[in-house]
């Protein structure tokens, strides 16, 4: 599995009930990939995966392997937590589906295992897995660090992909990471602020929630740094920075779903307890910018 591009992580839209809306997610899916997204994820914490029973998670997975499916569009699926176990079985379960093609695994969180417990997490889980594996590596959600050097070793595992890097910024270990990654692994932006800077330092494109708005944007800020297009691609990549991080001035999605639903494109803005809806201020300062 070769990453690069822009990959959505896509929402999960409910109606007026309070159902998943099957249709609206096809209608994202279909726009995303037609913008020119490499692909798409489902199940991710966008989606709002915590909060799904078991049959909707396998509903969401359908209307997305269909897509991908009709579009010849890769399709990443969320799988797995802090059990190597369970994770493991949970990576089985995805033979299910014959359009994922690859599954994006988080860090353990909570159980905070050593870096050498991270490293024989996924080496049990690449022996075990039927697709290629994305590291989620995101230290604010997880309360784990994972250094390049650890990374370096998971990433020359045979069935590991590359990595969802989100540390909240680009520190050293990024920089470490990006100057001499294994052959083959690809160094994805999880952050969507930080996109253009992981590209402009070699990093192969990014999951970005914030797609969901400018897909085509995005993408272009992905081909006119591999193209060469300095100066094009630091004006665009500001200019998508200031929208990303207005998206994220409250919890994921809950921006996103108010500003989609503000242009007609979801049924209704709503998340699931925890989560409560974004304030109106922080949707219209994104439809601003838009």
């Amino acid at each position: 599995m070769t990453l690069s591009g822009v990959y959505l992580p896509l929402i999960t839209p409910f109606d007026g009930n309070g159902e998943i809306a099957l249709g609206a997610l096809e209608d994202l899916a279909h726009a995303a990939l037609e913008e020119g997204a490499a692909g798409l994820v489902a199940l991710g914490t966008t989606a709002e995966v915590a909060m799904l029973a078991e049959e909707e998670r396998r509903a969401v997975v359908e209307v997305c392997a269909k897509v991908c499916g009709e579009r010849s569009a890769e399709l990443i699926v969320g799988a797995g937590s802090s059990d190597t176990r369970g994770s493991a079985e949970a990576l089985r379960a995805l033979k299910a589906w014959p359009e994922v093609t690859g599954a994006l695994v988080t860090v353990p969180s909570f159980v905070r295992p050593s870096e050498a417990g991270v490293l024989a997490h996924f080496t049990a889980l690449a022996e075990q897995t039927p697709v290629p594996i994305v590291v989620y590596n995101i230290p604010y959600r997880t309360g784990q660090s994972v250094g390049a050097a650890t990374l370096r070793r998971v990433g020359e595992l045979p069935m590991v992909a590359g990595v969802k890097h989100a540390v909240g910024g680009v520190d050293q270990d990024t920089l470490s990471l990006l100057a001499d990654p294994p052959e083959g692994f690809a160094v994805l932006a999880g952050d969507d602020p930080y996109l253009s800077a992981l590209l402009a330092l070699g990093g192969s494109g990014g999951i970005l929630a914030s797609a969901h708005l400018r897909t085509g944007l995005f993408v272009e800020l992905v081909e006119a740094w591999r193209s060469g297009e300095v100066a094009h691609a630091r004006a665009l990549g500001h200019r998508l920075s200031a929208l990303s991080a207005s998206v994220f001035t409250e919890p994921n999605p809950t921006v996103i779903k108010g500003v989609l639903h503000a242009q007609g494109r979801i049924p209704t803005a709503s998340v699931r307890l925890p989560l409560v809806p974004a304030g109106q201020d922080s949707v219209e300062a994104v439809l601003r910018l838009l």
